[in-house]
């Protein structure tokens, strides 16, 4: 008679099962979680354990694990940030909301054409401009700014009634800088070209950490575009590259990024998807 299971199911079965332990583990209390999902999708727990979720591309990336292309895997969520409209970067904002009952802050005029098309309701689709901040966890809480991105934004939206894809207004891009409850500020550049402004917003903020598209192509910096950008205009203290590799246009890599670097005082954390980093 053979035995149900072989030495090597038994084994494979263990490696699943630490899989899927280290693919939900929790951000121990007091530190900031930052979890890369593809593209420019993060999942970042907060020092007091609010989880925020940015541009939630998930479910189509073919750079998000396995684990995480259902959506109940993300666990709780508190807060949705989207940078702009284009799907790579909005397509499961509306349902995470629907599942987590988060609110999403998005730019003013993606939110406004997600109320009008019926997509959240208002209370979930909040209006956000450039400059303005907000503390959605209360005073004390974390801080989010909304800044400038050099990019488009549009909708593409499927009406029920006719079942086709419609174009609408998609706000401007932009990107977050997330002030965490410790003083330690992220700064998620959504999808963007270099602009003069990086040196101000550098200045100004000081970043401990940005998450910066190195793509290229003809839609994001390439990486020396953005190595040059993160030596000569932001300097921050670290570094973890986004948005490459799920196209064939998007052809950048972090190695790419990290020799134009050069000698340049910052950490790199060239991460792969489903990877987490605590601060």
């Amino acid at each position: 008679m053979k035995p149900l299971y072989s030495f090597a199911r038994i084994a494979s079965l263990a490696l699943a099962l630490l899989f899927a332990a280290s693919a939900h583990a929790q951000t121990p209390a007091g530190k900031i979680g930052v979890l890369w999902l593809g593209q420019s999708a993060f999942k970042i727990t907060t020092v007091t354990g609010k989880v925020i979720v940015i541009d939630p591309y998930l479910s189509a990336n073919p750079k998000t694990p396995e684990a995480y292309k259902k959506l109940e895997a993300l666990g709780k969520v508190d807060l949705i940030l989207v940078s702009h409209g284009h799907l790579d970067h909005s397509l499961d904002a509306p349902a995470l909301a629907k599942l987590s009952g988060a609110p999403v802050w998005a730019p003013a005029g993606l939110a406004q054409s997600m109320q009008t098309l019926g997509i959240l309701p208002a209370a979930q689709a909040n209006r956000m401009n450039k400059g303005g901040s907000i503390l959605p966890f209360g005073p004390g809480g974390v801080r989010i700014t909304m800044t400038h991105a050099e990019h488009s934004s549009e909708l593409v939206w499927r009406n029920p009634a006719t079942d086709k894809d419609e174009t609408h207004v998609g706000g401007e891009p932009a990107g977050f800088v997330i002030e965490m409850e410790n003083g330690f500020k992220i700064w998620h550049m959504g999808d963007t070209g270099v602009f003069g402004d990086m040196k101000l917003i550098g200045e100004m903020v000081k970043p401990d950490l940005i998450l910066i598209p190195i793509g290229g192509g003809q839609f994001v910096m390439n990486p020396v575009d953005a190595a040059m950008a993160t030596r000569e205009l932001i300097k921050p203290k670290m570094a973890l590259p986004i948005h490459y590799g799920t196209t064939p246009a998007l052809s950048g890599t972090p190695e790419e990024y990290v020799k134009a670097l050069g000698n340049a005082p910052v950490k790199v954390l060239a991460v792969k998807p489903g990877e987490m980093l605590e601060f």
